[in-house]
């Protein structure tokens, strides 16, 4: 269902929060698919042929997290919502090769979809999927005290209700100074509407991600910087 809502949302989505496919042209020709490695751009068009196609993480988001992922030289990462790949693709090629990163998605085979692109990338040994529903995950991993602050980095790009809960158990696992992204924090520039004004196909996540947005600028725990990369991102470094 998810799946669906985006995909219907993809026409108000498709230039970013910039509203002008020149302008997000010129930002992507210019900084962005120069330095674009050759395996997402390989990876970045075989998800442009998915009927879903709009759940894929944007290049440019993709570039900004290699770039976080470098500053704070995260080895050990979690991301929750992984589509086919893209921005896991990003964070293999960015951590070192010891690095590892636990991957969580329950729909295994759009993941499968960029796996052989991962693979000739020579990464795949970084990655630990794990098909499953994110909560049970996280509050297994919360069981071993070993994981609690043994992460470095998060990027979280899945269902907007439980971004909150999401966020409450990646405290636990994400080391002081590490970083936790969510993405579409911004929801096709919707956060800024009336609920009655808000079109159909967005309406679904609205009210999560005003929530998630409000939750995120009272927690007192982390410093955050929101951002209009993509459809949205916040960045939350733990304090």
């Amino acid at each position: 269902m998810e799946a669906q809502v985006e995909a219907e949302a993809a026409g108000l989505m498709e230039t970013g929060l910039l509203r002008s496919y020149d302008l997000y042209k010129y930002l992507l020709e210019t900084s962005v698919y120069p330095l674009e490695a050759d395996s997402l751009k390989e990876l970045r068009a075989l998800t442009s042929t998915h009927p879903m196609s709009i759940m894929g993480t944007n290049p440019d988001s993709g570039q900004l997290m290699t770039l976080l992922l470098k500053l704070i030289n995260a080895r050990r990462t979690i991301e929750i919502g992984v589509f086919t790949g893209y921005s896991l693709l990003a964070t293999a090629l960015a951590i070192p090769e010891d690095g590892k990163i636990t991957a969580i998605d329950p729909d295994r085979s759009s993941y499968e979809i960029g796996l052989p692109v991962i693979k000739k990338a020579g990464v795949e040994h970084k990655i630990d999927f794990i098909q499953s529903e994110a909560l049970p995950v996280l509050e297994k991993l919360l069981e071993d005290h070993d994981n609690h602050g043994a992460f470095d980095f998060a990027f979280v790009d899945a269902d907007k209700h439980n971004y909150v809960n999401y966020h409450e158990k990646l405290l636990g696992l994400v080391k002081p100074g590490g970083i936790v992204i969510y993405d579409n924090t911004l929801w096709g520039g919707t956060v800024v509407m009336a609920e009655s004004s808000v079109p159909a196909p967005l309406m679904r996540f609205w009210k999560p991600v005003t929530e998630l947005n409000k939750y995120l600028a009272a927690d007192t725990r982390i410093q955050i910087c929101q951002i209009p990369v993509g459809d949205g991102m916040t960045i939350c470094r733990l304090l």
